[in-house]
């Protein structure tokens, strides 16, 4: 706290009375320094280092900007809390979806994104670990520039991690609330970790819909490598194979009283989506990024400059008597 800051000023002031004592003490005879020191008032010193110590306070709290939500009707807006969980494993660059799956994805997302003008939308991005990228939000221009970027070099752990990606969905959401979270899962499916289903269990307790979505095909497609340009191979040699593994998919939505839908046409999954979302009870939330504030930073900027005026035109000589 920049308050603090004044403790420290009372201490150093303190120390410099302290030293002046002292230093007086030390010149020599005290009716001489007295004599020598006749124009100088302690009064008016401790008088400038006041108002300098309420001049900073009142700074501290300008720029703190305090505020307070204007009298006026504050926007509202009705919609859905929705996290999208977007797999950016290095499999999500297979090529059977041109140009490739996570390209894909992304328009999915983005058209998505455009059907939903009044939902406040997260990302999260996960492959062998998740994390959110972006927290709920109104604000879709800022939502199209974060899943615009999103690439596999974003999670540094490879794999897909189906339970990592739900749990830390979970977080996203208001945990006071039971009611209107909504998840939705894009992935080629391809995680081999049990634990996944257990967690679907737990979002299905917790009230969080799971919508998922397949990209892929079922025949699968080899993964070009970025850095290289060739494909990805394992540990025999061979090419890596990617197929769409949609049976965990179906189940997470199945227990969570989601839908799956495979993507083969972006238009008609946004559509299949919007339907199953649209049953999704929706609640009323102050957008709080278009508030109108009343703030009070004049209040304390401009007796500030005046102290600050007077501590400076205050002198620490006494005036002489004429």
């Amino acid at each position: 706290m920049l308050l603090a800051a004044i403790a420290v000023f009372i201490f150093l002031f303190l120390l410099l009375l302290r030293w002046k004592k002292k230093t007086t003490r030390k010149i020599g005879d005290p009716g001489l320094v007295k004599l020598l020191i006749n124009g100088y008032s302690s009064a008016l010193f401790t008088t400038k280092f006041i108002l300098f110590s309420f001049a900073f306070a009142l700074g501290v709290l300008a720029v703190a900007n305090l505020r307070k939500p204007g009298e006026g009707q504050n926007p509202t807006r009705k919609g859905i809390d929705l996290v999208i969980a977007l797999d950016v494993s290095k499999s999500m660059l297979a090529t059977d979806l041109q140009p490739n799956r996570l390209e894909n994805a992304k328009q999915l997302i983005l058209k998505l994104m455009m059907q939903m003008p009044n939902d406040r939308i997260a990302l999260v991005l996960f492959a062998g670990q998740a994390y959110i990228q972006m927290p709920l939000t109104v604000d879709h221009n800022a939502a199209e520039i974060f899943v615009s970027s999103a690439t596999p070099d974003a999670v540094p752990s490879q794999g897909t991690d189906f339970a990592e990606a739900m749990k830390m969905s979970g977080r996203v959401f208001n945990i006071q609330e039971r009611r209107f979270k909504t998840v939705i899962l894009i992935s080629d499916g391809e995680d081999h970790d049990a634990a996944s289903l257990d967690q679907a269990e737990e979002m299905a307790q917790a009230g969080i819909m799971i919508n998922t979505v397949g990209i892929g095909s079922i025949e699968g497609s080899q993964i070009p490598d970025p850095a290289t340009g060739e494909y990805k191979k394992d540990a025999s040699g061979n090419n890596v194979v990617s197929k769409l593994n949609e049976e965990e998919l179906k189940t997470i939505a199945q227990k969570t009283n989601g839908t799956y839908v495979r993507l083969q046409n972006i238009d008609q999954a946004v559509n299949q989506l919007m339907q199953q979302l649209s049953q999704v009870e929706k609640k009323s939330f102050t957008d709080v990024s278009l508030l109108d504030y009343k703030s009070y930073y004049l209040w304390f900027a401009a007796p500030m400059f005046l102290l600050l005026i007077a501590e400076f035109l205050l002198p620490e000589r006494k005036k002489k008597k004429s």
